[in-house]
């Protein structure tokens, strides 16, 4: 079964593909970076890899057989002496301390015109180039729990409103003119000066007041007196009369 038999073909065929790679690399050793379409950039990417490995095995040798042996294999797959020297000898000390990762592609924006081929950027990573952080994830995500975590323990909050006690205000008008204002003795006194008159006029009223009461409950005997004789004088006249009448039937 076909598996793991990726290639990039290209659209061309082998012999032809072989020797555009093996341009390709001498290029991208000679600028450092060089601009082409995404997909050969792709398919660049393993093959100046794997070309720069073997500069590396050669610069960390001692044996200078083994140096020539790496030597000639890059050679037999780049197809030019001058780049492969340039890469043992200069740029083979900045890929030494890393592990992979000797390239990065960029994508253009802007495909290109005729066939709109999406086009790129590759280049050698510098051995003081640290890389690009990691970008921050717009979505929010949860912290996951550890199962030793024990759960926090919530406290009990007390409700203030029970300690206050409760105020009832029936007169607020009554409230606003006796509540003193924050300022000078003076206006203290004024105040004190004024509660005070208010209190007289509230005594004088219920004063008058009690005098009518006690008037209507207990009417005045000297008026009773006057209007007594009269009510005798009439009760004479009408004895009176009666007595006339007697005697006129008697005769």
């Amino acid at each position: 079964m076909r598996h793991s038999k990726h290639k990039h073909l290209l659209g061309v065929k082998s012999a032809h593909r072989l020797s555009l790679m093996a341009n390709m690399c001498c290029a991208l050793i000679e600028n450092g970076r060089i601009r082409t379409t995404l997909a050969k950039a792709k398919a660049l990417r393993p093959s100046i890899e794997k070309i720069i490995t073997l500069a590396k095995k050669a610069h960390l040798s001692e044996d200078s057989a083994k140096k020539v042996h790496y030597r000639r294999l890059a050679i037999a797959r780049i197809r030019n002496k001058k780049s492969v020297q340039k890469l043992f000898d200069e740029l083979a000390e900045d890929f030494v301390n890393r592990t992979g990762g000797y390239t990065r592609i960029y994508k253009l924006a802007i495909p290109r015109l005729g066939d709109a081929a999406d086009m790129a950027i590759i280049e050698f990573v510098k051995a003081s180039d640290k890389g690009y952080g990691k970008r921050k994830g717009s979505g929010k995500k949860t912290d996951k729990k550890s199962k030793s975590s024990k759960p926090k323990q919530i406290k009990p909050v007390k409700d203030e409103t029970e300690d206050v006690p409760e105020t009832f205000v029936e007169d607020t008008e009554a409230v606003e003119d006796s509540a003193p204002t924050i300022g000078t003795a003076e206006n203290t006194s004024d105040l004190v000066t004024e509660q005070e008159s208010e209190v007289e006029a509230i005594s004088d009223v219920a004063d008058t007041t009690e005098e009518t009461l006690s008037e209507v409950a207990s009417p005045d005997p000297s008026k009773d007196s006057e209007h007594e004789p009269d009510e005798k004088v009439e009760e004479d006249s009408s004895e009176d009369d009666g007595d006339s009448k007697g005697i006129g039937k008697k005769d």
